[in-house]
């Protein structure tokens, strides 16, 4: 009967804990890839209020997708859930999901902007044209760094190049 706890017990973790255990951390917020993310998030989520208010409603799909994408992406990086899962190639996922947003987010701002007449849907193109710049900079910036590693010989580990040695050595010596 008495299992009623008091409201200032701490078996319970705290609003404040919870909220920053969600929200990207400081250091993270201000580096060049936080900043992206967080330019994305906001700029995918003001052309989809403005799409989903204008008479171009039928191009929310989106930026609410991009929003999306761009949210988890950010909470995948701050939270460095992409350093726990190496099996996917997240640069390279990364890369092609700025790429098809910058073309499909230029492709839907011409159409609205020269298409409707009205101000939410011209402002939704505005916004639409910002966010292409954005994810453009940010699919230039992931490539320069995936064309980097690669020019590194990324991949293949010394100990892997290592062993591969070893054994062409070993065929060659048995013919």
């Amino acid at each position: 009967m008495g299992d009623i706890e008091a409201p200032g017990s701490n078996d319970a973790p705290s609003h404040h804990a919870v909220l920053m255990a969600v929200l990207p951390s400081k250091k993270f917020a201000t580096s060049r890839k936080g900043m992206l993310l967080i330019g994305e998030v906001v700029l995918s989520f003001i052309s989809f209020v403005c799409f989903a208010a204008s008479a171009a409603a039928g191009f929310v799909t989106v930026p609410l997708i991009e929003f999306l994408g761009a949210l988890f992406i950010l909470f995948a990086y701050s939270t460095k859930f992409n350093e726990r899962f190496k099996g996917f190639l997240w640069p390279l996922m990364d890369f092609l999901r700025c790429v098809t947003a910058s073309i499909i987010y230029f492709i839907v701002s011409i159409i609205a902007i020269s298409n409707y007449r009205d101000g939410t849907s011209r402002a939704a193109g505005v916004f639409g044209f910002i966010a292409t710049i954005i994810f453009a900079l940010d699919f230039y910036i992931v490539f320069m760094e995936l064309a980097e590693f690669l020019k590194q010989g990324g991949g293949a580990s010394p100990e892997v190049a290592t062993q591969e040695d070893k054994d062409s050595d070993s065929d060659d010596d048995s013919d």
